[in-house]
C-alpha cells in the first residue's frame, strides 16, 4: 500500500484544485475546508512515506508498469521523503491559519485563491517526487505559474511584483530547459538515476555540452532559489503578496528549489565532479556568502516587518547555498537541517506579521510598542522564539544548522565563510532584537508610563486573533524548540541516511 502512496499526493491536490474551482461564489465557504482537508491528507500521507523510508529504505513507483529510462517514475528516498513531509506540514499549518486573514484581504477572491494554492502544492510535491528532469521541469512551471497568481492578488503593486517574478522566473526556466537540452543531446536520457550512471563515464574535455548543461541548469535553479545576485524578484514579491501567500511561498518555495540544486549537483553529477571538475561549488559559495551579508544589512534598513523578513530570506537562503558549496558531510547536514529550520522559522514569522496586520492594521516596526506584548502575548512569544532561532541561539533549531555550517567551513579551512556566518548572526541580532526591544520595552506613544495615568493596554487594539491564527504560530514556535532539543536524533535518523554517494 505504501508503495502506491507517492502518486496519491499529487492526485489529492489536483482533485482539490478541481473541486474548489467548481464551488464558485455560491459555495465559496467550501473552499477553505476543502483546501485544508487536502493538505492534512497529503501531510498524513507524507508522514507515512517518511516512516516507511526510515524503516525499510528507498522505493520507486513506476507509471504504467514501464521501467525507466523509458517510463516515468517517482523516486522516494530519504531526501525526497524528508522534503515532502516538511513542505506539506508547513502548508497545512499555513492554510489552517488562512481563514480569517484571507476573508479580510481577498474577499470574493478566496475560491480561485485556494484553487491556485492547491496547484502550487501539486507542483512542489511533483518536483520532490519525480525521478526525471523533464517532469521536474513541468512541475516547476506549474508551481511557478501558481506562485505568480498567488502573489498578484495582493496589495497595490503586487501585480507588478508578480510580473517581475514572472519575467525572472521565465529566464530561469529557460536556462534550465536549455541545460536539459544539452544534457539529453549528449546522454540520450533525462532520468536522474540513468544520468548518474552515465555522466561519470564521460570525458569532459570531449563533451563540453555536459558542462554547459550543468552551468545553465544551476543558473536557472539559483534564480528560483533567489541566490544573490539573482534575487531581484524576491523582496517585492514577499512584501506585497497577500499574507497567506508570503507565509506559504517564502518557507517552502525556495526550499524546493534548494532540493533541486542538491539533487542535481550531488546525486546526478556527483560530488567529485562539481568540486574538482567544474568549480560550481566555489562560485556558489562566494555568491551565497555575499548574499548572506547583503540580505542581513538590507534587513536592518527596513521599517516594515514583511519587507524585513523578505530581505532576511535572501540571507537565510545564502546559508543553504553555503552549506551546499562546502560539499562535505557537515555542510550537507547543515544545509538540509536549515531547509527544515528556515521553513518553520519563516512560516512562523510571516504568520505573526499576518496576525499583526489583521489585528492592528499594519506591520510597521516604528509603530510597535509594549502594548503589542500585552494584548497579543502568544503571538509575540512565538515571534520572539522564531527570532531568537533565526539569530542562532541555543537551544533553538537555528543554532544547530548554523553550528554544522560553521564546522563545515572549519573542515574546509574556509575562514572567510566562517567569519560570514558569525558576522551575519550578529546582524540578525540587530534587526530582530530591534523589534523585540520595541515590543517588550517601548511605552505606547503619547501614553504615560504610569498605569494610573491611563496606560491601559486594552485601548490599543483588539488583542489576540482567533485561535485558528494563534495555534499555528505556537506550533511552529514549539517545533523550533523541539527540533533544537532533538537535533541529534533528526540528524542521525533522517539526514545522515540521505548522504550523497562519495561524500
Amino acid at each position: 500500500m505504501v508503495e502506491n502512496a507517492p502518486v496519491l499526493i499529487p492526485v489529492i491536490y489536483m482533485a482539490a484544485c478541481m473541486l474548489i474551482s467548481l464551488t464558485r461564489l455560491r459555495y465559496r465557504w467550501l473552499a477553505y475546508p476543502m483546501a485544508l482537508a487536502a493538505t492534512v491528507l497529503a501531510s498524513a500521507t507524507a508522514l507515512g512515506i517518511l516512516y516507511h523510508v526510515t524503516r525499510h529504505g528507498s522505493f520507486n513507483y513506476y507509471f504504467g508498469g514501464w521501467v525507466p529510462p523509458i517510463g516515468i517514475e517517482y523516486v522516494i528516498d530519504p531526501l525526497s521523503a524528508f522534503v515532502l513531509t516538511v513542505i506539506n506540514i508547513v502548508a497545512g499549518l499555513v492554510l489552517y491559519h488562512s481563514l480569517n486573514v484571507n476573508r479580510l484581504e481577498l474577499g470574493r477572491k478566496v475560491v480561485p485563491y485556494y484553487a491556485v494554492a492547491m496547484l502550487l502544492m501539486l507542483g512542489l510535491n511533483g518536483i520532490v517526487l519525480t525521478g526525471d528532469f523533464f517532469n521536474l521541469f513541468v512541475f516547476l512551471e506549474i508551481s511557478s505559474l501558481a506562485s505568480y497568481g498567488l502573489i498578484a492578488v495582493g496589495e497595490r503593486g503586487s501585480a507588478f511584483a508578480a510580473f517581475r517574478y514572472l519575467i525572472l522566473g521565465t529566464v530561469g526556466a529557460s536556462f534550465y530547459l536549455l541545460g536539459l537540452g544539452f544534457l539529453h543531446l549528449n546522454t540520450g536520457s533525462l532520468n536522474m538515476a540513468d544520468l548518474a550512471a552515465i555522466i561519470p563515464n564521460l570525458e569532459f574535455g570531449k563533451d563540453p555540452a555536459i558542462v554547459i548543461a550543468l552551468v545553465m541548469m544551476t543558473v536557472g535553479i539559483c534564480i528560483k532559489m533567489a541566490i544573490f545576485p539573482l534575487h531581484g524578484w524576491l523582496p517585492d514579491a514577499y512584501t506585497l503578496a497577500p499574507s497567506t501567500s508570503s507565509a506559504l511561498i517564502a518557507p517552502i518555495g525556495t526550499k524546493v528549489a534548494s532540493y533541486i540544486l542538491i539533487r542535481t549537483l550531488f546525486f546526478v553529477y556527483g560530488v567529485d565532479l562539481v568540486t574538482e571538475g567544474i568549480p560550481v561549488t566555489t562560485i556558489l559559495g562566494w555568491l551565497s556568502a555575499i548574499g548572506i551579508i547583503y540580505g542581513s544589512i538590507l534587513a536592518i534598513a527596513q521599517s516594515e516587518l514583511k519587507r524585513m523578513l523578505a530581505y532576511s530570506s535572501i540571507a537565510q537562503i545564502g546559508y543553504i547555498g553555503l552549506g551546499i558549496s562546502m560539499a562535505n558531510p557537515l555542510g550537507f547536514i547543515g544545509a538540509v537541517l536549515h531547509v527544515l529550520n528556515h521553513a518553520f522559522m519563516k512560516a512562523c514569522l510571516f504568520l505573526v506579521a499576518a496576525n499583526l496586520r489583521t489585528q492592528v492594521g499594519h506591520s510597521d516596526i516604528s509603530r510597535f510598542d509594549d502594548s503589542y506584548r500585552v494584548k497579543m502575548p502568544w503571538t509575540m512569544a512565538a515571534f520572539t522564539t522564531a527570532a531568537i532561532s533565526m539569530v542562532g541561539l541555543p537551544p533553538l533549531a537555528g543554532f544547530f544548522s548554523k553550528w554544522y555550517l560553521a564546522l563545515a567551513t572549519i573542515e574546509n579551512s574556509q575562514w572567510v565563510f566562517l567569519a560570514v556566518i558569525l558576522i551575519s548572526s550578529l546582524l540578525n541580532a540587530v534587526y530582530f532584537f530591534r523589534v523585540i526591544e520595541k515590543v517588550y520595552m517601548k511605552s505606547p506613544s503619547g501614553v504615560a508610563d504610569d498605569a494610573g495615568a491611563g496606560n491601559d493596554p486594552a485601548q490599543f487594539g483588539s488583542g489576540e486573533p482567533t485561535s485558528s491564527m494563534v495555534i499555528p504560530v505556537l506550533v511552529f514556535a514549539a517545533a523550533l524548540l523541539l527540533i533544537g532539543i532533538f537535533n541529534a536524533l533528526i540528524v542521525t535518523t533522517l539526514i545522515q541516511p540521505m548522504m550523497p554517494p562519495g561524500m
